[in-house]
């Protein structure tokens, strides 16, 4: 019997145990494997900590946030004892045959270098960012997108009640799919994202277009947006587990600029963790839970090195180099098509 090791690793996001469920499921019925959780990410990986995965354990994940494996953004050769080397061993001890790794581009650039230095390992891409080029969508965002999207309606009854241009801040560093998609659902006056830079004067012409309309502003900005005069993305908190800029606060400075150039009392709302928490949309329940069937029948056929991706409709498999070639960020046509119609 084929064992399997299944981890979820970097930022949590909705639609993780819908795909833990789905490979479980799936590899138990139909291939007869077994199945351990390795516990907070790669840190479980390296220290051999595990838990049984069965039926009974998975029954009615589907519909849950977060993850029962708990996750960490600790790189498996950050660890004393990590390394191929040391986790060869550790998977050895634990007669498991194979590892399953979920997660977003730091999680796949980590597996390629396992897989390179002998670890059969495989793939699940996992971002509410939807930044991986390799994949149509990922799991996660469509909930992300639907959070954003209720918190524009809400700020938008909110901004009409006292005349007030409201301005909502989600996640994006380099990818403002997740900003684009819920202004557009939202009806937003102006979407600010890192791909397409916009000048105060600009995102001020918009607001007073909307004001000399009769009506209250709403900007949606990603996190990563930049005016032209910012050399980096806004951050003062340090840096996160992967030493890069831990962003936010870019909508907090934008407010008071918009309120002194057009005399609209403006108010910024940062959305944060919300965006990963709750329960996944039915949208990501199902690709996520496809994905966690399709990653065990690439086990199954032999395929480490490999993580399987959504190409139109169908699930496709592709390998770690073509998953990491490129960030999918927003194209500047589909950023222009939206534009026209701002303020």
């Amino acid at each position: 019997m084929t064992r399997i090791g299944i981890l979820t690793s970097g930022g949590d996001c909705p639609g993780l145990n819908a795909v833990i469920r789905g490979a479980v499921l799936k590899g138990s019925a139909v291939y007869g494997q077994d199945f351990v959780g390795f516990l907070g990410g790669w840190r479980g990986l390296v220290n051999g900590d595990i838990i049984p995965l069965d039926r009974s354990r998975v029954r009615g994940l589907s519909n849950q946030g977060g993850t029962i494996l708990g996750t960490s953004r600790v790189g498996p050769y950050q660890e004393p004892d990590g390394g191929a080397k040391n986790i060869q061993k550790t998977l050895d001890a634990l007669g498991v045959d194979g590892v399953i790794a979920i997660g977003g581009e730091g999680t796949a650039s980590a597996s390629k270098r396992l897989f390179e230095d002998g670890i059969k390992i495989a793939g699940v891409p996992k971002t509410i960012d939807n930044d991986l080029d390799a994949t149509d969508y990922t799991f996660g965002f469509d909930t992300a997108v639907e959070i954003a999207t209720e918190a524009i309606d809400r700020l938008r009854t909110t901004g009409n009640s006292h005349d007030r241009c409201m301005v909502l801040e989600v996640m994006g560093r380099h990818a403002g799919w997740i900003a684009l998609h819920s202004g557009i659902a939202g009806g937003a006056h102006a979407i600010l994202i890192p791909e397409q830079p916009e000048s105060i004067d600009q995102i001020c012409a918009w607001a007073v277009s909307v004001r000399d309309r009769g009506r209250s502003p709403m900007v949606v900005v990603a996190e990563g947006f930049t005016l032209p005069d910012m050399s980096e993305a806004h951050s003062t908190k340090g840096l996160d587990g992967f030493d890069r800029p831990r962003l936010g606060g870019i909508g907090e400075r934008l407010a008071p600029m918009i309120e002194s150039r057009t005399g609209i009392e403006t108010r910024s709302t940062v959305l944060g963790h919300i965006q990963r928490g709750g329960v996944p949309t039915a949208f990501d329940r199902v690709l996520a839970t496809r994905l966690g069937m399709a990653v065990v029948d690439l086990v199954a056929d032999g395929g480490w090195g490999k993580m399987v991706a959504l190409h139109g409709t169908d699930i496709a498999r592709v390998g770690f180099d073509e998953a990491l070639a490129n960030h999918k960020t927003v194209p500047k046509e589909r950023y222009q098509e939206m534009r026209v119609i701002f303020g």
